[in-house]
C-alpha cells in the first residue's frame, strides 16, 4: 500500500537530518548508524538541530555576513522555533519537521533545550571561562545533549525508576567527556579562528603538559563513569554508544600521547583503519 503524503514527507525529513550529520562528522555518522530502529532516526533528528545551532554561532554564521546583533537574533529565533516545533505536525523546514517528531516521541524536556541554547548564546560574546562558567557551559552544550539522547534510548524501553538517576549521570558524564575532548583537539582553531578559550586554566597561558594531563585525567574519569552504565542501555542503543565511547577513548589516548605544543597547533585525528578496528572491538565486546 502506498505511503500517505505526510508519511512520505516524514521520511524525506528524516533523510535530510541524516544528511546534515553525515556531512559534518563521519565518526558520529558511523556511530549513529550502529543504533537500531527508531533510536537511530531520533538521534539523527536531534543532532541535526544541534549542529545547525552550533554552526550558527561558529564561523558559518559570521561568514554568511551576519553581524553580532543579527547572529543573536537568528539564534533567538531558532531557539523559539525548536521549542515550538513539537506542537506542530508539519514544518516547511525538513530538519525542524524531523526534530518535532522525535521531540514528541521522546518527550523532550524544554528546559534541556533552553539550557543548550543558553550555552550557544555564550559563544556569541564570551571568549574565556571561569570554573563556574565552564561547568555551566558544559552542562548546556553537552550534558543536556546526553540527557536528550538518553530520552531517545529509553523512549520505547523505559528504565526502572530506581536506575534512572545512574543512567542520567552516565549520560551527562559521557556528553561532558565528548565536549572536553573536542575542546582539547580543537584548541588551535578555537583560539586562533574563533578567539575562544574554554578551559579555565588556559585563560591566561598556553597549554602545557601539566595542564594537558589534568584535562586528560578529567576526561578519563568521565568516560569511566559513563562506560559503567552502558550495559544497562537497551540493545538498540548499546552498540552505537559503545562505539562512540571507544572512539573518544582512543582520541583521549592520542591526545595524552601528543605534546602540548603540538595540540596547540594541529588537530589530532583517528585514522580510518583505526576507526574500523575500534568498531570490531566494540562488536566483540558486546558479542553482537
Amino acid at each position: 500500500m502506498p505511503r500517505s503524503p505526510l508519511a512520505a514527507y516524514d521520511a524525506a525529513a528524516a533523510r535530510a537530518s541524516a544528511q546534515v550529520i553525515a556531512s559534518y562528522s563521519t565518526s558520529f555518522s558511523l556511530a549513529a548508524h550502529l543504533l537500531r530502529g527508531r533510536v537511530r532516526t531520533d538521534i539523527r533528528n536531534l543532532y541535526a538541530v544541534v549542529r545547525i545551532a552550533d554552526e550558527l554561532v561558529d564561523a558559518a554564521g559570521s561568514q554568511a555576513g551576519l553581524s553580532p546583533t543579527e547572529l543573536a537574533a537568528a539564534l533567538d529565533a531558532y531557539e523559539a522555533a525548536v521549542l515550538a516545533a513539537p506542537s506542530q505536525r508539519f514544518h516547511t523546514d525538513p530538519v525542524l519537521h524531523a526534530y518535532a517528531a522525535t521531540a514528541r516521541h521522546c518527550d523532550f524536556d524544554p528546559a534541556h533545550i533552553r539550557a543548550f541554547f543558553a550555552s550557544m548564546r555564550r559563544d556569541l560574546t564570551q571568549t574565556s571561562y571561569t570554573p563556574a562558567d565552564f561547568d555551566s557551559y558544559i552542562y548546556g552544550s553537552a550534558e543536556v545533549i546526553g540527557l536528550l539522547c538518553l530520552d531517545c534510548f529509553l523512549a520505547d524501553h523505559p528504565a526502572a525508576p530506581s536506575r534512572r538517576p545512574a543512567l542520567e549521570d552516565g549520560a551527562r558524564r559521557l556528553g561532558a567527556a565528548f565536549q572536553k575532548v573536542n575542546f582539547l583537539r580543537d584548541l588551535a582553531a578555537d583560539t586562533t579562528t574563533l578567539g575562544r578559550t574554554y578551559f579555565p586554566m588556559l585563560a591566561n597561558r598556553p597549554l602545557n603538559d601539566a595542564a594537558k594531563d589534568d584535562i586528560i585525567a578529567d576526561i578519563r574519569a568521565d568516560l569511566t563513569a559513563a562506560r559503567a552504565v552502558i550495559p544497562e542501555l537497551p540493545a538498540s542503543a548499546r552498540l552505537g554508544v559503545t562505539a562512540a565511547t571507544d572512539f573518544f577513548s582512543q582520541l583521549t589516548d592520542k591526545l595524552a600521547d601528543t605534546p602540548a605544543d603540538a595540540i596547540a597547533t594541529t588537530r589530532v585525528r583517528v585514522s580510518a583503519p583505526r576507526k574500523a578496528a575500534l568498531l570490531v572491538r566494540s562488536l566483540r565486546s558486546l558479542r553482537v
